[in-house]
Parts: C-alpha cells; structure tokens; sequence
C-alpha cells in the first residue's frame, strides 16, 4: 500500500500521497492540494519545495555527497573530460570512445560565430560587466539560428542547437575577454581540444598560439566538471521557469546567466576576490578579518567559507583545494591577495570557531583564487562559471521538455488592501 499522509483543515481530511526518490528522498504531492481544499503552501524561497522528479544531479548535503546521473563527482572529475560529462549530463549516459570523438569533432565544427555578431561589441559601454555581454550574445544567438524558435523541434534539430550552444559559448566568453582588452579575437582551431582553444581563444594573439601546460589544461577541465550542475539551484531553476513557456533554449539559458549573476550565486567566486582585495587594501592582517568574522556584531561576512546546502564539506571543494594547490606551485605566482587567501584558509581549517560550524573553503573559494592565478579578471569569473554551468542548464531543459512540464506558474498568498473606492485625482 502506497504512503500516504494526512492534512487536516476545518474538519475535513485530504491525504498526500509520499513520493519516494531512487536515493529514498521522501516527498509530500500537493498537486492536487488547492483543488481539493482550495489552499495552497507557502514556502518563501522554495525551500521545502520540490519543483520537479530530475534524473539528472542527485546532491546530498548533510553527508557531502554530489553525483551527475549516478557517478560520484570524485570520479567524473579526476577520470574525466568536461565533454564526456557534459554529454552524460545532457544524454544519460557516459558516451562510448567512438560516440565521444563523433560528439567532439561535431562540436569543434561549429565553434566559430558569426561576424556580424561583432557589431554587438560597438554597442556595449566600455565598462559594461561581462555577464551583461554574455547573457545578451547568448539571448541573440536565436536571431542567427531562427529554426531555434520552433518549440516543436525533431530530436535532431534539438541537438543542433544543443552543440551549436556548447561550441560558440566558450568563442563568445573569448571574444568577451579580448574585447575588454582592446585586443582582436582569436579564432578557433581545428586542432586544438575544448579546453585548449578555448584557453588559446582567451589568452593566445593572433599572431601567437599559446601551449599550456598539462596541469593548467586539467584543472580547468575540473573547474568546468565541478559547476556543470547543482540540481535545482536558482539560475538552473530558471532556465526550467522560463523553457516552460515553450521559450527557445538560447533564450532560456540566457535567463539562466542573468540568474547566476547575482553575488549569492554564480558571483560568489568574484566576491571572494573582491574581499581579498579589500583585506589587502586594509593592510593585509588576515587574523584582523578572522576576529571580525567570528564578532557577531560585525558586518563583516568571510566569503567563499560555507555552503547553504552543504552542512559539511563541499565535496568539489575538497577535489578543487588539490588542483588549486597543484597550479600556484607549477605557475609560481608571486601575489599578495593569494598570500592572504591561504592564510585565511589555513586559518579557517584549524580554528575550532569555523571547524564547529562547518565554515570550510567552499569550490567559490578556490576556483576564484585558481582563475586569478591564471590571469583572469575577477569580474569574468562568473561567465567562467557559466561556461562550466552550461551542459547542466541544457540537460534541465531537455529534462523539462521531454516530460512535457507544464508551465511554471507559482501561487502567492496576497497581503494587500482589500477593495476600496476609486478616487478621482481632483479629491486626492
């Protein structure tokens, strides 16, 4: 007999029904709770709520434990590529080596974008924040692609857009870069993997192709698996929101940026610079921001220690603290603000205060001290957590339309005033 339970109101008893996860998370069905007794919950934040069954991330934050269809983040990020977890993301299942070359070669065919989207660039204010750019040249890539706009698409003309989205982003977050820097864009090359032509595309000129190192090229394949996806956080949320509609992809995962802009999501790993360099400014006492941090009745908030879904530690963090460690010993940086990062997360390790309440470095913490080692400026960081996010924000989507979702249409309790007189503007 299936479980149920029981909701008592005014003297009349609705039962609903308990659905039971494959990881046995346990969940109240209330879709039939307002038609039955006309009320509805309230869950500011959508905290206790579940929007949807996915098949696709499973996070479990009281014993640290993340996996993408199954496999333990542990082992997709150190055996892995970001290509190979973003088509088990996107498809369900990892990909055979001759599926894998056939999806990469497919990819790599349609990184280049249009010229004209060039024109887009002129129109940008010079100190415009790059995930304004991106979510627009994302938004815009439906204008060059209107067989995009058909909600009714075949499952081949789904994947085109699918692989056209994975490989322009990564030449869009280029030229973004290159742009800012007055320098010409570098296109891609045939000969170069994901990761490489996009690091080439970044930090490569035209009259130079760069190498990198095999460490550097590693560590960005882990940055990119760590952030692929995170369930139904806010920004992948969104991109579920607004597919609902039956809007386009590329709109929807442009709503997506716009969400994981915001500083208490994707923007996480560039405040942690922020605060860094605040603390620099300041003199440098890392033991000055601890003391503040521990005062209850400072401002102060120590960013990139913590997790509000992880109530132990953030499993990628602990992958990430390694790659981040590996890459500032091969690179060598010489730079006072990493100085003070490592001074807090030593600190933040040992000290009872942050160990009792479970405050350790989080993956925002360390990829934004890795990005900045690399020579990225802080205000791209976000847009590298995009590019990361993106084969998650796809697989919601195609989750969202395959099991025909209705539209997102959330209910409200209404606090305001009641019925009242129109007065003419002459007696106000």
């Amino acid at each position: 007999m299936s479980e149920t339970a029981s909701i008592n109101l005014n003297g009349s008893t609705f039962e609903m029904p308990v659905i039971t996860g494959t990881e046995n998370e346990k969940a109240l069905d209330i879709s039939k709770l307002r038609d039955q007794s006309g009320y509805i919950t309230l869950d500011p934040g959508f905290k206790n709520t579940g929007s949807t069954k996915s098949a696709i991330t499973f996070l479990d934050g009281e014993k640290g434990i993340l996996q993408y269809r199954g496999y333990a983040i542990e082992d997709l990020a150190e055996k892995s590529t970001f290509l190979e977890v973003a088509y088990l993301l996107i498809y369900g299942d990892l990909p055979s080596k001759d599926v894998l070359e056939k999806f990469r070669a497919d990819i790599r065919a349609q990184m280049m974008i249009h010229e004209d989207m060039k024109n887009f660039f002129t129109g940008f204010p010079s100190k415009s924040h790059p995930m304004g750019q991106l979510s627009c040249l994302v938004g815009v890539l439906s204008s060059f692609y209107p067989e995009s706009l058909n909600p009714n698409q075949t499952e081949e003309e789904e994947n085109k857009t699918i692989i056209n989205l994975l490989a322009k982003m990564p030449t869009i977050v280029s030229w973004i870069q290159k742009k800012s820097l007055g320098h010409p864009v570098v296109y891609p090359k045939n000969n170069f993997g994901y990761i490489e032509n996009f690091l080439n595309m970044i930090f490569g000129e035209v009259n130079q192709e760069k190498t990198f190192d095999p460490l550097i090229i590693d560590a960005m394949h882990k940055l990119l698996i760590l952030h692929a996806d995170h369930e139904q956080n806010c920004s992948t949320s969104t991109v579920r929101m607004v597919g609902s509609s039956n809007a386009n992809m590329y709109a929807s995962i442009s709503a997506g940026i716009n969400a994981l802009w915001g500083p208490l999501h994707g923007g996480a790993n560039q405040a942690v610079i922020e605060m860094l360099e605040a603390i620099k400014a300041d003199g440098g006492d890392a033991d000055k921001y601890l003391a503040k941090a521990k005062d209850k009745n400072d401002p102060f908030r120590l960013m990139g220690f913590g997790h509000r879904v992880y109530k132990n530690f953030d499993p990628r963090a602990k992958i990430i603290k390694k790659a981040c460690d590996d890459v500032l010993e091969k690179l060598g940086v010489n730079d006072p603000v990493l100085d003070i990062a490592k001074r807090l997360e030593e600190a933040a390790l040992n000290d009872q205060y942050f160990i009792d309440r479970k405050l350790y470095p989080n993956v925002d913490f360390y990829s934004g001290i890795i990005y900045r080692a690399l020579g990225f400026n802080s205000d791209m960081f976000t847009v590298l957590f995009a590019l990361g996010r993106l084969p998650g924000w796809i697989a919601q989507w195609k989750e969202m339309r395959d099991n025909k979702e209705p539209i997102g249409r959330p209910r409200q309790v209404y606090i305001g005033e009641t019925l009242r007189p129109y007065v003419p503007i002459s007696e106000r």
